[in-house]
């Protein structure tokens, strides 16, 4: 049998495997359609709506009054009502509240004598999200009424409106949200977040499916079906479970960038290649990390460990570059990182190939780390001389 031949003597083995082991269908098809419903319906408003905030108003006044109804119309607050401070802060430590306002007493009057009030926030920093939008949106309240009440004083001594506005905001910032003009976390956290779950199944059904010949004593199966070839062996359960993957990974971009409309500058078929080439290197590693340690247990831990560890490496929840040094070093050895990079380019800045043909040669990079311990792995299957469970 020449290569070819073994290669699909292969394929139809692990096909035959598959049909009679449901956990290789559960573990990619019904995993991946999971994460794709889950990410794409829990956040599908973008950004998260009327947050909880008490507002403890010992003002009473119609300034004070007004502000309260100006900032519950906002979209991302609903305002609660306490009479004292006490009884907010305890809303807020149980996590009923993310934020409280304490207005003082007599605003309204030192707002008129041009007396300076201090008007009191506190946001609870345990919930990052919900505190920081809160701390986001109070902070934009209180200068706009700030803006509005100048502007009423200046008004009333005769000032006209271009010079209103030239006290009030002497200078105008003029903001670009690149990629992302509407701050939807779906299109940050789901694009990212999809991309990493069908790279950690790819992870874990490629090195189960690799252990298990070791685990159930067919190892030496397997390479009679590969003609004695360790490279067919592999190879065709790399090949199958990529196109497997493959095809799951595209539907999902199809889903993200065409059904739902993520932003993308460049051309979803970029997104595409940039999903299967973050599937091909991911098979490289988990296949390097059985080959290294080829005890089915210790391979899976290693291989969730790794998986778990790339989405934090990723970058795309916290610069891989605010990170120590010797952490930023890391950063090259996980496939998602140069996933991320590529859909930076490729999806945000739309610079086509030039952008980011250095990730897609890193990419390839990791197709070679299954060279380095074949032999071991294929010792491993001869001998079957390592710890089963």
């Amino acid at each position: 049998m020449n290569i070819l031949q073994k290669i699909l003597a292969v394929i139809r083995r692990e096909l035959r495997i598959i049909r009679k082991r449901p956990v290789y269908i559960v573990g990619s098809v019904g995993v991946v359609a999971f994460c794709c419903v889950f990410f794409l319906t829990f956040f599908g408003k973008g950004l998260p709506d009327e947050l909880p905030v008490g507002i403890v108003d010992n003002d009473n006044s119609t300034t004070s009054r007004e502000f309260c109804e100006q900032f519950n119309s906002t979209q991302l607050s609903r305002v609660i009502r306490f009479d004292t401070f006490s009884q907010a802060r305890d809303e807020m430590t149980r996590g009923n509240v993310f934020a409280v306002i304490v207005i003082p007493e007599g605003m309204n009057a030192d707002v008129m004598a041009n007396r300076q009030p201090h008007v009191s926030f506190y946001t609870n920093g345990l919930y990052f999200l919900g505190g920081a939008l809160s701390w986001k949106n109070i902070l934009q309240m209180v200068n706009l009424t700030c803006g509005a009440v100048q502007r009423e004083v200046l008004r009333m001594k005769g000032y006209n409106e271009d010079e209103i506005m030239g006290m009030i905001r002497p200078v105008d910032i003029d903001t670009h949200q690149i990629g992302n003009p509407g701050t939807n976390y779906d299109y940050l956290l789901s694009g990212m977040l999809i991309p990493a779950m069908i790279a950690m199944c790819v992870m874990m059904i490629l090195i189960y499916s690799l252990g298990a010949e070791l685990k159930f004593g067919t190892s030496r199966h397997l390479l009679e079906t590969s003609g004695g070839s360790m490279g067919a062996a592999v190879g065709g359960k790399c090949l199958l479970w990529a196109v497997i993957f493959s095809v799951l990974g595209c539907i999902a971009i199809l889903v993200m960038y065409h059904w739902l409309g993520f932003p993308v500058a460049g051309s979803v078929w970029g997104m595409m290649l940039d999903m299967v080439l973050l599937i091909v290197s991911t098979e490289a590693v988990a296949v390097f990390i059985i080959e290294m340690i080829p005890v089915p247990r210790l391979a899976l831990s290693i291989g969730a460990l790794f998986s778990i560890l790339s989405i934090s490496m990723a970058g795309f929840s916290f610069p891989l570059e605010g990170m120590p040094r010797a952490i930023q070093a890391l950063g090259p050895m996980f496939p998602l990182r140069h996933y991320y990079l590529f859909y930076v380019q490729e999806a945000i800045h739309g610079t086509g190939f030039a952008g980011w043909w250095s990730e897609a040669v890193h990419f390839l990079v990791f197709a070679f780390l299954p060279m380095l311990g074949i032999r071991r792995l294929e010792k491993a299957y001869i001998f079957q001389n390592y710890p089963k469970d």
